[in-house]
């Protein structure tokens, strides 16, 4: 139900009004001159808002204050100088003479309609010096969005103040409030910046949508434990399986034991990885791929041996007969020597009944089917995932950390493996939709996103080459498709560059404001000037007295605010209380 418009010039009149338009202003950057009445508050950070005219209309401008500078023209003059040097200050001209100079960023100007409505515009010309700045609060802004309220998502309040900093998060398909395409976001941030709890908040402004589907890849298995309730995240517990629910949105974990790998390409790899034709006496590596190469190949085309029954004992011992067989050996040794001969020791030697307990079984339970069990094949998953004719399309958490993998051959290199695999699913199925004419509208969020897809990788990690080749791929292509992502990491430098040119989101944390990460970090802002002096003045959480005074500071850029059209970067203080996001997004648990 639309409620019915109020007249917004009342609305600002009743605001606190701080300063006035001063000289020099431009159409990118705003002097004010401050009030006497309003230097002693805070004022960076504040999202103020002025009214001018433009073309014959009314328009409102918004923005944040950005820097507060002092000046006392006689403080500044030498002989003065002198005096205050012995005085300490001089009664006529200290104080009396200060003033307050602030700087305005402005971020979103909106144009007053016909019907009280109010539509997108630009700053085309600067409003005369003495236009009163009013401090902008909640009425202002509900007044302002009153036609998009249904579509605004909040995650916190702006920066240092007491507003909340309206964002939305649209779909990625046409229609009610869809984006028309799909479009990745980036969250950066030092370890305890805050950065997973607002992803997951993001997570909830997309699972408003029945007909979005989210995959979440969790290497560290924190998403998984939050949506089953088990443990927390700090302070701030998010109740995702109760929120989730009450949005209508299934959700379902998937570990590791429940993951069914379903490629022999994938077992040739992890086959690599175990300790088994090591125990045979092979030790090269050239020597060891060709082994696992040609003893795969074997069993693919032998009867009765299928991927999915190789943890049974008797598909086991036809496996091994194969490496009994000259034929065998010698694709793997083409010349009689001395390593042919310690292989061929080695294999008469060995005691199957170990090998098979000790070494097959952790390899070939990632591959078991048991549907009973809860176990799903990577392909199945995907699909019941994606599947576009469900009303309500669900939430999948796929749960890849070590601590899932009780019982079964995983390492950081088989965890690659298993996230490629799910990379090439999910962007096969994007692709395959695309020809049919529709799109995916999904999103995809990966964890630890620097670690997948770094900058700099070792000359002979083929395996983490493949996973990083496979993100960078998906980012340059998948947009069309209907298919975003959204990639968490801690650093900006490490992550890959054509991965953050393709980003059109941006969240960054505390923990980017030295070194090389300040470098990255100007050059996506572009520019060094007081968007990045105010981004400097995030305090790190940890260092508050306790945990409910702790502020997590974000700067955002990119089309995520309808405050934010003109490209500017916005500044929010994320909730820190569960009650006051769920409240703010009248999410019900």
């Amino acid at each position: 139900m639309t409620e019915n418009p109020r007249d917004l010039d009342a609305i600002v009149g009743q605001t606190e009004r701080v300063g006035v338009v001063g000289s020099p202003s431009s159409t990118t950057q705003l002097a004010l001159d401050i009030l006497g009445s309003a230097v002693t508050r805070k004022l960076v950070g504040e999202l103020a808002l002025f009214r001018f005219s433009q073309d014959s209309n009314t328009h409102y401008a918004l923005g944040q204050i950005t820097e507060v500078q002092l000046r006392n023209i006689w403080h500044e003059d030498p002989t003065m100088r002198s005096l205050i040097r012995q005085r300490g200050r001089v009664d006529a001209v200290s104080e009396r003479q200060d003033t307050h100079l602030a700087k305005m960023v402005i971020s979103a100007v909106f144009r007053k309609g016909g019907t009280a409505s109010y539509e997108p515009s630009l700053l085309g010309t600067v409003p005369p010096t003495g236009t009163p700045i009013h401090l902008v609060t909640d009425p202002v802004l509900d007044e302002l969005l009153r036609p998009y309220r249904d579509q605004i998502f909040y995650l916190g309040h702006v920066y240092g103040s007491k507003p909340k900093l309206p964002l939305w998060f649209k779909h990625f398909d046409s229609g009610t409030h869809g984006a028309g395409e799909a479009y990745h976001l980036g969250i950066f941030g030092k370890t305890g910046s805050g950065k997973s709890v607002l992803a997951k908040m993001i997570l909830l402004a997309y699972a408003r949508y029945p007909k979005m589907a989210l995959l979440v890849i969790d290497p560290q298995g924190e998403f998984a434990r939050d949506i089953q309730m088990i443990g927390s995240s700090g302070q701030f517990a998010l109740p995702l399986k109760r929120v989730l629910k009450s949005l209508g949105k299934e959700t379902f974990v998937l570990t590791v034991k429940k993951l069914v790998l379903d490629r022999w390409d994938l077992l040739r790899q992890i086959l690599a990885e175990s300790r088994f034709f090591r125990e045979l006496q092979i030790m090269t590596q050239d020597k060891l791929e060709t082994a696992c190469d040609q003893f795969v190949e074997a069993m693919r085309k032998a009867p009765g041996i299928k991927l999915a029954d190789l943890h049974r004992r008797e598909v086991f011992d036809k496996a091994w007969n194969l490496l009994n067989q000259d034929k065998l050996r010698n694709k793997i040794y083409a010349r009689e020597g001395a390593a042919a001969e310690r292989f061929r020791d080695a294999i008469n030697e060995a005691n199957p009944e170990e090998l098979y307990h000790n070494i097959w079984l952790p390899v070939a339970r990632l591959f078991q089917e048991d549907r009973n069990a809860g176990r799903r094949k990577v392909e199945d998953a995907l699909k019941w995932l994606l599947d576009m004719s469900k009303r309500r399309r669900p939430l999948l958490v796929i749960d890849v950390s070590k601590e899932q993998a009780e019982g079964l051959l995983w390492n950081d290199k088989i965890q690659s493996l298993v996230i490629k695999r799910l990379l090439e699913g999910v962007t096969y199925m994007a692709e395959a939709m695309y020809k049919e004419g529709q799109s995916l509208n999904a999103l995809v969020v990966i964890d630890e996103a620097h670690r997948l897809a770094p900058r700099e990788l070792p000359k002979d990690d083929d395996t983490s080459r493949g996973v990083r080749s496979m993100l960078i791929d998906a980012a340059r292509t998948t947009r069309k498709y209907g298919l975003g992502w959204l990639f968490i990491s801690q650093t900006l430098s490490s992550l890959h560059t054509e991965i953050i040119q393709q980003l059109r989101i941006f969240f960054f944390g505390f923990g980017l404001g030295l070194g090389q990460e300040f470098r990255s970090l100007r050059q996506l802002v572009g520019s060094s000037g007081t968007a990045l002096d105010l981004y400097q003045l995030f305090r790190d959480p940890h260092s508050a007295f306790d945990a409910k005074s702790r502020q997590y500071s974000f700067m955002t850029i990119g089309p995520v605010s309808p405050l934010s059209f003109s490209g500017s970067p916005l500044f929010l203080n994320a909730f820190n209380t569960v009650e006051a996001f769920l409240n703010a997004n009248n999410l019900k648990t």
